[in-house]
């Protein structure tokens, strides 16, 4: 598989064939809108280990912040994450996986989950590299988490993560699908419900999917419902989850209500669903993709029924050509763990660095 266009590394010293070794273990993090992961690659094994979750500095835990404080708070926390993760010893070479869009030079175009609404671009690969004297290879998270699939995919596919927010990644003839600035690949950011009181996404805009069925829209529907109908709220499991209280519902709660057949919750979750579903069959019939992959830390924590809900809407819609059994076989769960950025990042850095520099780069 090749790496597209908008996700290369630029040529230059910091990024030459022969600053690396095969043997070499490299550093690699995931920072989502939630959680930021820091571990070590081995290129030989292709497995990660000594795997380290913090909460990202983003705007979840620092609201009142501009974007640009934000901004600064995520890249002092990724420099300080890497020289903890080697005890201030300077790594052969990082690779990150960023939860936003990124161009063709690591610069992040925008980060909803992270910093919310939309700043000046910020230019993480150029500063990583900068602050860590070492080779820096930035690519957005799911183009990431896609080496990990290739190497066993056959068939084109499509990669959905239904996390703190939704994004895609369609992968077809040995390359996704983005232009050079990195557009593409953002399903979250398509606008399914136009009315005006839509709910916000965190870009600011309104009606996103990404606000809609992500497991912060979930999350924001589950309590919406409860306040609407308290009477459903008590009777249900969910609410023996929460005491009672709508304030207490949280994702947790939620996955695994759904998973015990809470009616209750379960008809929420397929409300959004619903939406997700309309989005997977806008990509199967514009491009005739029929593998689609879903990870991500809510839809995996709520787990198989969550594949059942999301097939069960995809079938009612219908698939144009396809029958049910077709539909039902054309929709997996992800790896159920949260490494795949970091296993992707790896590979993705170990194929990167092992190619000879441009003609011309010094």
């Amino acid at each position: 598989m090749t790496i597209p266009r908008s996700d290369r590394p630029p040529a230059g010293p910091a990024h030459r064939a022969d600053s690396w070794r095969p043997h070499d273990v490299f550093t690699v993090l995931d920072v989502g809108g939630t959680t930021l992961r820091t571990g070590s690659y081995d290129p030989v094994t292709a497995a990660v280990s000594r795997v380290r979750r913090v909460p990202v500095e983003g705007m979840a835990r620092h609201p009142e912040d501009s974007v640009a404080g934000l901004q600064r708070r995520v890249v002092d926390q990724i420099v300080h994450e890497v020289g903890r993760h080697t005890a201030g010893t300077a790594p052969r070479a990082v690779g990150v996986a960023f939860a936003g869009p990124i161009s063709a030079g690591g610069l992040v175009l925008a980060a909803p989950t992270v910093w919310g609404r939309r700043g000046d671009p910020l230019p993480l690969g150029q500063l990583l590299t900068e602050r860590t004297g070492v080779p820096v290879v930035v690519v957005n998270d799911l183009t990431a988490a896609a080496w990990r699939y290739a190497a066993t995919e056959t068939e084109p596919f499509c990669l959905i993560t239904v996390s703190s927010g939704i994004g895609n990644k369609v992968f077809r003839g040995g390359e996704v699908l983005l232009d050079a600035d990195g557009h593409g690949g953002e399903l979250g950011h398509w606008v399914c419900d136009p009315s005006p009181g839509a709910p916000l996404c965190d870009c600011g805009a309104r009606g996103h999917l990404g606000a809609v069925a992500s497991g912060r829209g979930v999350l924001a529907a589950v309590r919406r419902a409860a306040d609407a109908d308290p009477a459903g709220f008590a009777r249900s499991r969910l609410a023996a989850r929460c005491g009672g209280r709508v304030p207490g519902i949280d994702n947790p709660a939620v996955a695994a209500s759904v998973r015990e057949g809470d009616e209750f919750t379960t008809q929420v979750l397929r409300g959004t669903l619903t939406h997700l579903a309309q989005a997977i069959g806008a990509v199967f019939t514009s491009v005739g993709v029929c593998r689609y992959i879903v990870m991500g830390g809510f839809a995996l924590a709520v787990g198989e029924r969550y594949r059942e809900l999301l097939v069960g809407e995809l079938v009612r819609l219908g698939c144009f050509g396809l029958d049910a059994d077709a539909v039902d076989s054309m929709v997996s769960l992800g790896e159920p763990d949260d490494d795949h950025g970091l296993i992707g990042a790896g590979r993705l850095l170990a194929d990167r660095m092992s190619r000879p520099s441009p003609a011309g780069a010094r």
